[in-house]
C-alpha cells in the first residue's frame, strides 16, 4: 500500500456536490485514489507539506492538437482567420513524421502539466510520413499524464473541394480500419484508465458525410466517444449553410453526432436552438477561449450554454492557434470573455475553476475524475499562493483565477508525482526542449 498525505493547505477545493472548501485542509492519497479529505489526517507514508498552498483537483483539458507545439508563431499565420491560417500551416505539417509527433507531444504535455493539468484529450487528424496515434500515446505514458487521444482524419482534399491539400488526406476505408485498430489496441474502458481512445474526423469541411456517419456507428459499436470541430467561426457557418443547407448543429444531429458520448470543440457560433439541442442531448462542448481570440473567431456563448445545462469544459487548442498551452490561464480567459460579453457578474472565478476541473471531466465522460472525494482518482494540483502573484490576495481560491500563480508547484496523476517543486519530475525536459527547437528549425529551414 502506498500513501501520500498532502497536508496543511490554505484551502482544499474539493469540487464535490456541495462545492466544499476545507480550510487548513489535508488530502490523503492511497494507491492512486483519494482516501480522505479533511483536517488533521495522518499517514505512515509520504508527507507533502502544503502550507501556503491551495489544493485543487487536477485540471482537465478537453481539446488540443499536441503536434502543433512545433509550429508556434509561424509567419504568415500570425494574423490570419481560421481558413487562411490552416492553408499556411498545412504544407508545414505535411513534413512531420513520427519523431515530430512524439517530441511535440512531450513538449505540449509537459507544458500542460506545469499549468496544473492531469487529464488531456488530443485531436490528431493528420498522419504524414508514417506517423501514428501511438506516437502521442507513448509520449503521454512517458510523462505520466492521463490521456484521451482521438484518432482524427481528413478525407476531402483540395481537388475534391475540401480545405486540406491532397497530400494530407487519407482514404476513408483506411481511416475506419485504423480507427478500429487503435481502439482495440489502446482503449481502456475501466475506471481509473490512463488511456481512452476517441474517434474524431477533423471537421465538416475536411471529411465526407459518409465518414462522419460511419465513424459514429463505429464509435458506438466500440463504446468510445466522438469528437470534432463545430461552429468555430462565421466562415464555418457559411460553409455549412452552402454545402449542407443547414446550420452545424442540425448537420451534427442528422449524422448521429449528438449525445452524451459526443463533444464538439469551439461552438463559438451556436445559436439558441443549437444550444438547446446540446443541452437536451447531453452533448459536450470544449471551450477554447484563447484560440478563439487569437483567430478572431468570437466569444462563445458559454453563459447561455451553462444556464441551459450544456456540459462545458476548457481546451487550450493547438499551440499554433493559441500559442500557449496553459490551462489555468485558459480558465482566467474564459471568465474574462464572459464578463466582456455579459458584464462583470457573468462568471465568477470559482465557476471558471469548476469548468476547468469537474466540467472537463464530465465532458470527457470521466465520473472518476474532476473532484477530490474519497474513491475518486488521485489527480491533484498543489498551487503555491505565497509568492508574488498572489501577494496581498484576500481569497486564495479566487486568486488562482484572478491573479495566479500560473504554474503549479506539485502535480499528482493517479497518485504519482509528475511535477515536483515547479519542475517536471518524469522526463528530462531541457533535453526535450532542445530536440523540439532543433526539429522546429529544420521545418523552418
Amino acid at each position: 500500500m502506498t500513501e501520500i498525505l498532502i497536508r496543511n493547505a490554505e484551502a482544499v477545493v474539493t469540487m464535490d456536490a456541495a462545492r466544499s472548501e476545507v480550510a487548513r485542509g489535508d488530502v490523503l492519497v492511497r494507491d492512486g485514489t483519494v482516501a480522505a479529505v479533511g483536517q488533521g489526517l495522518t499517514t505512515r507514508g509520504t508527507v507533502v507539506e502544503a502550507r501556503g498552498c491551495v489544493v485543487t483537483p487536477g485540471l482537465v483539458n478537453t481539446h488540443h492538437h499536441l503536434y502543433q507545439t512545433l509550429t508556434r508563431a509561424v509567419p504568415g499565420g500570425q494574423d490570419a482567420l481560421l481558413f487562411g491560417w490552416l492553408r499556411t500551416l498545412y504544407p508545414i505539417w505535411s513534413r512531420f513524421g513520427p519523431e515530430e509527433m512524439r517530441v511535440s507531444a512531450l513538449t505540449g504535455l509537459a507544458e500542460l502539466a506545469l499549468s496544473g493539468c492531469t487529464l488531456t484529450s488530443d485531436h490528431l487528424y493528420l498522419y504524414p510520413n508514417g506517423a501514428r496515434l501511438e506516437d502521442t500515446i507513448d509520449a503521454a505514458r512517458e510523462i505520466g499524464m492521463r490521456f484521451h487521444p482521438t484518432r482524427g482524419a481528413m478525407s476531402i482534399g483540395e481537388s475534391a473541394g475540401g480545405l486540406p491539400p491532397d497530400t494530407l488526406v487519407e482514404r476513408e476505408e483506411d481511416i475506419l480500419k485504423d480507427m478500429a485498430r487503435v481502439v482495440d489496441a489502446f482503449h481502456d474502458p475501466a475506471e481509473g484508465a490512463m488511456v481512452r481512445v476517441g474517434l474524431a474526423p477533423c471537421s465538416p469541411f475536411s471529411v465526407s458525410r459518409d465518414l462522419m456517419r460511419e465513424a459514429a456507428l463505429l464509435a458506438r459499436d466500440k463504446g468510445v466517444m466522438l469528437h470534432t470541430h463545430l461552429a468555430e467561426n462565421d466562415e464555418d457557418i457559411a460553409y455549412s449553410l452552402a454545402q449542407f443547407g443547414c446550420r452545424p448543429g442540425q448537420y451534427a444531429e442528422d449524422l448521429g453526432w449528438t449525445g452524451n458520448d459526443v463533444w464538439h470543440a469551439h461552438c463559438v457560433k451556436l445559436d439558441a436552438g443549437e444550444i438547446d439541442l446540446f443541452a437536451q442531448s447531453r452533448t459536450g462542448v470544449a471551450h477554447c477561449p484563447c484560440s478563439n481570440c487569437r483567430l478572431g473567431s468570437g466569444i462563445a456563448p458559454v453563459r447561455a450554454m451553462r444556464d441551459r445545462g450544456v456540459k462545458v469544459g476548457l481546451g487550450v487548442d493547438g499551440s499554433a492557434s493559441n500559442d500557449a498551452g496553459n490551462l489555468i490561464g485558459e480558465a482566467r480567459q474564459a471568465m474574462l470573455l464572459q464578463r466582456v460579453a455579459r458584464g462583470a457578474d457573468a462568471m465568477s472565478a470559482r465557476e471558471a475553476l469548476e469548468i476547468a476541473t469537474l466540467g472537463g471531466a464530465r465532458v470527457l465522460g470521466r465520473g472518476d475524475c474532476g473532484s477530490l472525494e474519497p474513491g475518486k482518482r488521485a489527480d491533484v494540483a498543489v498551487w503555491d499562493v505565497s509568492g508574488i502573484e498572489a501577494a496581498g490576495a484576500w481569497d486564495p481560491v479566487a486568486a488562482l483565477i484572478l491573479c495566479g500563480p500560473a504554474r503549479v508547484r506539485d502535480l499528482f496523476v493517479e497518485g504519482r508525482q509528475v511535477v515536483r517543486g515547479g519542475q517536471v519530475a518524469t522526463i528530462d525536459l531541457p533535453r526535450v526542449i532542445e530536440t523540439q527547437n532543433r526539429l522546429a528549425a529544420r521545418l523552418a529551414g
